[in-house]
């Protein structure tokens, strides 16, 4: 830190050195020296004609202690996000309509299913405030030390995993919390409990909607092949991923099979799959 040129700090305070008791300015300051031992007290002056002496100050007002401050982001407060509820079913003789609704839904699928694609398009083109969630891009926000799936299922990449799903769950219930829908998608196994529906339920909450996007085979294979990098996965384990998620059928779950459909029309379909689950929540 610079300071002033000529204006020195005052050095530490050492004991033994500081001022006194009944140290004061009249008897230190320079060209005023202090009354001399034996002299007469000097008079103070007369006061002025017309000057009346000042009486006692007023006591100093007592202020209240500031209110503490809330927890906020700017000037709005956010609510804590917490599990999130199944969602009510509309009266009877009112349809339910997924696309005015706050939702949690989970997508779910092989690779190759068109998961991400779906979810972008049927979130940029809600009539609510909808956010998406990729348990894949949030894995990979880990550089490095990734623990890549391809190279082997291990402790290390179970672990990421756990942890990526925890923090998307997180994620989701902030959001959520605030009006804000979700949704996620992840290529959930039913034949595997570690990467299973339990710890989705658990970190988001019992009103999460799962569906299942699961096109024919040849169709993952052929998008597989238009992918690059870490997410390009080899025809046979495209093929074996597409074969354990065959379990889903008779889960019951709903079911999407988008063989034939583009993203748009797989946006809409979706929607109708959610009016009925929120009429009648799938067990799961």
């Amino acid at each position: 830190m610079q300071h002033a040129v000529g204006s020195p700090l005052p050095p530490p305070h050492q004991p033994g050195h500081g001022p006194a008791a009944g140290w004061s300015p009249a008897a230190h300051h320079p060209g005023n020296p202090g009354p001399h031992q034996g002299s007469a007290p000097v008079p103070p002056p007369p006061p002025a004609p017309g000057f009346t002496p000042p009486g006692p100050l007023p006591p100093a007002p007592h202020h209240a202690p500031a209110p503490p401050v809330p927890d906020t982001t700017g000037h709005v407060p956010l609510p804590p996000g917490g599990p999130v509820a199944v969602p009510s079913a509309p009266p009877a003789t009112a349809a339910p309509d997924p696309t005015a609704t706050t939702l949690a839904v989970l997508l779910i699928g092989p690779a190759g299913a068109g998961k991400t694609s779906v979810a972008k398009y049927w979130a940029d083109h809600r009539r609510v405030p909808t956010a998406h969630i990729s348990l894949d891009d949030v894995r990979e926000w880990v550089r490095s030390g990734f623990a890549d799936p391809q190279s082997g299922w291990n402790d290390n990449s179970e672990a990421q995993y756990r942890l990526a799903r925890r923090t998307c769950g997180f994620a989701a219930r902030n959001f959520l919390a605030n009006g804000i829908s979700c949704i996620l998608d992840d290529a959930v196994f039913p034949d595997r409990p570690v990467v299973g529906l339990g710890g989705w339920k658990r970190h988001v909450g019992p009103g999460l909607l799962p569906v299942v996007l699961l096109p024919g085979l040849e169709i993952v294979l052929e998008r597989n092949a238009e992918r690059s990098g870490n997410r390009r996965l080899t025809d046979e384990e495209v093929a074996r991923i597409h074969g354990r998620m065959a379990g889903w059928y008779g889960s019951g779950l709903p079911i999407i099979d988008n063989s034939q459909l583009d993203v748009p029309q797989t946006a809409r379909v979706l929607d109708d799959v959610l009016a009925r689950s929120i009429a009648s929540p799938p067990s799961w």
